[in-house]
């Protein structure tokens, strides 16, 4: 038997549709990696970029669980003698780029690497509703029937 291997013309992508609306941040983040990566088709090759294009839209409206807004705390260094830097989720979120947030954590779930970076270019996040890209014919994913625990109505 021989094993083959699928090649970059080979692939077929789509457009996923992804609401964040009242989604966990982390379990909606893991789901959009597997999404990129092309991990859910059954034709993966971890060395060929054979994920879809996805669309994030209301990625202001990210819920965590816990008390992760506050304690959550992200770190970078400017480069200076003292200056360690620190900003919380909720300033994260608060943000006029507050879909930093789920891009960030899409990211850090990724390999690091060019083929990781060439396939982050593939994940469009917007703030609101609306998206540029009517004409790509998106397919909705509904990501809160995946599992009951993707979705918190109460914070």
């Amino acid at each position: 038997m021989c094993t083959s291997f699928v090649k970059e013309s080979d692939v077929t992508r789509k457009w996923i549709l992804i609401d964040a609306n009242g989604l966990v941040l982390g379990r909606v983040a893991s789901i959009i990696a597997n999404v990129l990566r092309g991990k859910n088709k059954p034709y993966f090759s971890p060395h060929v970029d054979c994920g879809d294009h996805v669309i994030v839209v209301n990625a202001d409206k990210v819920l965590l669980t816990g008390k992760k807004l506050d304690d959550k705390k992200y770190y970078w260094h400017t480069g200076y003698p003292g200056g360690i830097k620190e900003r919380s989720m909720r300033q994260l979120l608060d943000e006029p780029r507050s879909d930093r947030a789920v891009t960030n954590a899409v990211k850090r779930m990724m390999n690091k690497g060019p083929l990781s970076r060439k396939i982050m270019s593939k994940l469009k996040v917007y703030k609101g509703a609306e998206h540029p890209h009517i004409a790509q014919n998106p397919e909705m994913l509904d990501v809160a029937k995946l599992n009951s625990k993707n979705n918190r109505r109460n914070g």
